[in-house]
């Protein structure tokens, strides 16, 4: 089976980079050639997807069996991937955001005929556009789309938390392992579904080149399902330390630092429980292995093995003791004007 990958080399895209090439895919990764390590064993097609005329030289001879673009946000993105790839795929994977679907939920558990909608969050407006787009195309002109919808996904170079910085996540340790607070949005029992990136890559890779996969949606997915109060204590443990937990009201966040609106209103702050039985009928073989406990203890120990990896937001970090500062001025200014009244 012969895949592209455009992208290949990100965090998700990079485990299913290994799991393909393992399982003997001839994979294609088409990018600037920027992380070849990640790309390792992989032919790799070097072109800036934004200069069509440098990707078409870069794709002239060559017709795939499945095309996956890991880095198609905006429907622009996906005009031009129509444009590139109609006459080359039989089958095209668009990785879409299980944060595209609607909240707050009509029912608990997340389907993938879960209506779309997010009025908080670009990112996830945008990703139900291309959605769209690509459902017209494929009822209008048989264009051969599977549409996967991710969720909180990560690896050995991630630490997920609902309050991080994902540019440099060991923040959040290094701030655990200095006994100083970290944010949890609500009162910290919404539940949530992480997935390690390994996981992930069983669903996905599955998929590729499964023709009857083609009009559908898929959730790919852990069905471990925590608290946030329960996931940051597990990572606290991974760190070797206790948690110290401030409970702030998501709006109170997204006031303070406006920033994070998308990711909290539109996303975090609501629980989310997926149905897993769609892509485990596609792909038998799936299912998701490594528990938080595991996958996060991994990663810690990902960033102990190297300094250098050790990356702290000091901004954000400066940022997050004023909002925490802030917030407790605030209830005790609460407080107190509440007892003087009674």
């Amino acid at each position: 089976m012969k895949v592209l990958f455009v992208g290949g080399t990100g965090l998700i895209s990079s485990a299913c980079t290994r799991l393909a090439v393992e399982r003997g895919v001839e994979l294609f990764i088409l990018n600037r050639g920027s992380d070849p390590d990640r790309a390792r064993g992989a032919t790799s097609l070097v072109a800036d997807l934004h200069d069509e005329r440098e990707t078409e030289r870069a794709l002239a001879g060559h017709r795939f069996d499945v095309v996956v673009d890991w880095i198609a946000y905006t429907p622009e993105d996906i005009e031009r991937d129509l444009r590139l790839f109609r006459d080359r795929a039989d089958q095209f994977i668009f990785i879409s955001s299980a944060s595209a679907y609607k909240k707050p939920l009509g029912d608990w558990i997340i389907r993938e005929d879960t209506p779309l909608a997010n009025p908080f969050w670009d990112y996830s407006q945008n990703k139900i556009a291309c959605e769209e787009r690509l459902m017209r195309a494929y009822r209008d002109d048989g264009f051969p789309v599977t549409i996967v919808r991710p969720s909180l996904t990560y690896g050995d170079t991630q630490v997920p938390l609902s309050v991080n910085s994902w540019e440099r996540p060991f923040t959040a340790i290094a701030r655990m392992r200095a006994g100083k607070p970290l944010i949890v949005p609500g009162d910290g029992t919404s539940l949530w579904t992480i997935t390690h990136n390994s996981d992930f890559a069983v669903g996905f890779v599955g998929l590729l080149g499964r023709r009857g996969a083609i009009g559908h949606a898929f959730n790919i997915m852990s069905d471990e399902v925590l608290t946030w109060d329960e996931i940051y204590r597990q990572t606290a443990a991974a760190a070797g330390v206790e948690a110290r937990i401030v409970h702030i009201a998501s709006d109170f966040i997204a006031a303070c630092l406006p920033e994070w609106s998308g990711t909290l209103l539109g996303d975090k702050s609501v629980s989310a429980v997926f149905d897993t039985t769609k892509i485990k009928r596609f792909v038998p073989d799936f299912r998701a292995v490594t528990p938080y406990s595991e996958g996060i203890r991994r990663t810690v120990a990902w960033f102990d093995a190297d300094p250098v990896r050790k990356k702290v937001d000091a901004e954000m970090d400066a940022r997050w003791d004023r909002l925490i500062a802030a917030y407790e001025q605030g209830l005790a200014s609460a407080v107190a004007a509440v007892a003087k009244e009674a």
